[in-house]
C-alpha cells in the first residue's frame, strides 16, 4: 500500500519507507507559484520589464550620435561610445548609471554562461571584476559638449553613418514647435521642436530612477523605524511614533513643493537627486506603521522568546529573525510605493518643481500642453498613457504579491 502525503512530493510505502526523495514545497515556492497563476500580476510584471528595458537601453533606441560614421576618406568615428561613458546631459548620474547597466547586464549574462562549469564563487568574483572594469571609463573619460549634426556632416562629407532607429537626441531642436505626429517624428515635437518620442524614451529613465530609488530610501527608513518601535516598545515606541505623526501632519505634496523650492533656490543642479531624496524622506511613514504592527505580533511568538533567552543581540533578532517574517507586507508596500513615487515625480515636474529642463520627463511634457491640451493633444496623450501604464503595472504586481501572500482571501 502507498500513501501520498498531502503538501509533499513524497510517497510512503506500507513499511514506512520513502519511495521517492523528500521534496517539500517551501512557503516561498508556494507564494511564487500562486503569483504566476495570477494573470493580472503577470501582465503587470511584463509591463515593468518592458519599461525597465526601455530605460536601460534607451541610447540604442533613440540617439542623435551614430554608432559608426565613415567619411569619404575612409576614416571611421564612433561618437556613440564616447557619449555612453561621458554623456553631455544635465543629469549625468542617472545617465551614467543606466548606461553602465546597458553595458554590464548583457556582459555579465554572457560571462555567467561562459563560466557555467566553474564554481559559483568563481563566477561571482569574475562578475565583480567585470563590473569594475566596465565602470572605470565612466570615471576616466571627461564630458565634451558635442552639438554636431551628424546627419548633415555625413551627407556633406559623402560618407555614411549608422544611426539608432530614432536618430534624435532628447535635447536637440530638430523640428518646428508643436509639430503633430508624422512619419519623421512619430510622436510629434514639443514647444521648442524637440522630438517627443526621444524625450518619452529618456523620460522612462527618470521615472524608473525616481520610483525605485525614492521608494528604496523610504523602505530603509520605514523598516528601521518600524522594527525599532515595535520591538523595543516603551519610550522608544512613543518617541518614534510621535515623530511619525508629526511628519504625517504635513500635507505630503505641499511639503514636497516647499523642500523642492528651497533646494532649487540654492542652485542645486542635479534635480533628479533632489526629487529622489525629497520623495524618499517624505513617504516612509505608512510603511513604518505597517512594519511596527507586524513586529508587535511577531515579538510575542516563541521563536523570539527563545532568541531573547539565548541572549542573542538585539540587532540580530531585528534583522535576522523579525525582518524576514514581516517582509511580506514590505514587498507589497514597495511595489505600491514605486507607483506613488512615479506619480509624485510627474506631478512635481508638471508644476515646475521636479526634474528641470532640458532633462526629459513625462510630467514636463504634460506641462507643455497645459495652455491648450486639446490642440497639443500629442503632448498630453503619450505621457499620460506612459504614466498610466507604469502605475497600473506596479499596482497589478503589488496586488498579485498581496494575494499570493494571503491565499485564503
Amino acid at each position: 500500500m502507498r500513501l501520498r502525503v498531502e503538501g509533499a512530493d513524497e510517497i510512503l510505502t506500507s513499511n514506512g519507507g520513502l519511495a521517492a526523495n523528500v521534496c517539500l514545497q517551501s512557503p516561498f515556492a508556494r507564494t511564487l507559484r500562486s503569483f504566476f497563476k495570477d494573470g493580472m500580476a503577470l501582465l503587470g510584471s511584463a509591463g515593468i520589464v518592458i519599461f525597465l528595458l526601455i530605460a536601460i537601453f534607451a541610447p540604442l533606441f533613440a540617439n542623435g550620435r551614430p554608432f559608426a560614421a565613415v567619411n569619404n576618406g575612409g576614416a571611421v568615428e564612433f561618437p556613440f561610445f564616447r557619449y555612453i561613458f561621458a554623456p553631455d546631459a544635465n543629469e549625468k548620474i542617472v545617465e551614467k548609471f543606466f548606461n553602465f547597466l546597458m553595458l554590464f547586464l548583457p556582459s555579465a549574462c554572457l560571462l555567467f554562461i561562459a563560466l557555467k562549469r566553474k564554481t559559483i564563487c568563481f563566477r561571482w568574483i569574475s562578475v565583480l571584476i567585470l563590473a569594475i572594469i566596465i565602470s572605470l571609463p565612466f570615471f576616466i573619460i571627461k564630458t565634451r559638449l558635442d552639438r554636431t549634426n551628424w546627419k548633415e556632416k555625413s551627407e556633406a562629407e559623402g560618407g555614411f553613418a549608422i544611426f539608432a532607429p530614432i536618430p534624435y537626441n532628447p535635447s536637440d531642436t530638430v523640428a518646428v514647435p508643436y509639430q503633430k505626429p508624422s512619419s519623421k517624428h512619430f510622436f510629434g515635437s514639443d514647444q521648442i521642436g524637440r522630438d517627443v518620442l526621444s524625450r518619452m524614451i529618456y523620460g522612462t529613465r527618470i521615472s524608473m530612477a525616481v520610483g525605485i530609488s525614492a521608494t528604496a530610501i523610504a523602505m530603509i527608513i520605514g523598516i528601521a523605524v518600524g522594527l525599532a518601535s515595535g520591538y523595543y516598545g516603551g519610550k522608544v515606541d512613543i518617541a518614534l511614533m510621535r515623530m511619525v505623526e508629526i511628519v504625517i501632519c504635513f500635507p505630503t505634496f505641499l511639503l514636497l513643493l516647499i523642500l523642492m523650492s528651497i533646494m532649487m533656490d540654492r542652485k542645486f543642479e542635479q534635480s533628479v537627486i533632489i526629487v529622489i531624496t525629497v520623495i524618499g524622506l517624505t513617504s516612509w511613514t505608512g510603511l513604518s506603521r505597517i512594519v511596527r504592527g507586524e513586529v508587535l505580533q511577531q515579538r510575542q511568538m516563541p521563536y523570539i522568546k527563545s532568541c531573547e533567552t539565548l541572549a542573542i543581540p538585539g540587532w540580530r533578532i531585528l534583522f535576522m529573525h523579525l525582518l524576514p517574517n514581516v517582509s511580506g507586507p514590505v514587498f507589497v508596500s514597495f511595489t505600491f510605493g514605486i507607483a506613488g513615487a512615479v506619480l509624485a515625480e510627474s506631478g512635481l515636474s508638471f508644476l515646475g518643481f521636479g526634474v528641470q529642463p532640458p532633462t526629459a520627463s513625462w510630467g514636463e511634457l504634460l506641462r507643455q500642453a497645459f495652455a491648450d491640451p486639446v490642440t497639443y493633444w500629442h503632448l498630453t496623450l503619450w505621457p499620460g498613457i506612459a504614466i498610466f501604464a507604469v502605475v497600473v503595472s506596479f499596482n497589478f504586481v503589488g496586488e498579485g504579491i498581496r494575494k499570493a501572500l494571503n491565499p485564503k482571501e
